[in-house]
């Protein structure tokens, strides 16, 4: 069981993963709208990839036989600048969820909640992996500057990305 200091604290990062899948969902929508189709495949992979860490989260309440509580969701964002700050969300964001999770292994720790700061690994080693993605295609898309072609060279390549990647 986890305490409910734990309990309240896993149930705020199950909402802030939902959240994340909303705000990549609305990126794609925002790259639908600019007829950027790759790009909009790739956030909505990654909508998708939220979505399934929150349920990580959801599911491991319940084995530890606590209350999930799902709370409103803040509307998202829906437009930006351009492709360049869309990424350039996309790693503020992912550096504010790694703060989130850093917060959580401090918390399971504390609480000395040992079974939490192993489960909570997973979740160390992905923001890692987030946080490089983000920074790698933010690089791209730097390169890419105002050259039309070499955006439609990252719109096809983001488009060849599916749900393992």
């Amino acid at each position: 069981m986890v305490n409910e200091k734990m309990e309240a604290a896993l149930n705020a990062q199950l909402n802030a993963e939902v959240y994340s899948g909303y705000l990549y969902l609305s990126m794609a929508a925002y790259f639908e709208d600019v007829d950027l189709a790759g790009f909009a495949n790739w956030m909505r992979v990654q909508a998708a990839e939220e979505l399934e860490h929150g349920m990580k989260f959801y599911d491991y309440l319940i084995r530890r036989g606590a209350s999930v509580t799902l709370t409103a969701i803040d509307a998202p964002q829906t437009e930006w600048e351009s492709p360049l700050a869309a990424f350039e969300h996309v790693l503020e964001h992912e550096k504010m969820v790694t703060g989130l999770i850093n917060d959580l292994v401090d918390l399971a720790i504390e609480e000395k909640d040992h079974a939490t700061n192993n489960f909570l690994q997973w979740f160390v080693e992905e923001q890692v992996e987030e946080e490089e993605n983000a920074m790698e295609n933010l690089a791209k898309l730097k390169l890419a500057g105002d050259d039309n072609s070499l955006l439609y060279k990252l719109n096809e390549e983001f488009a060849g990305r599916g749900a393992a990647e």
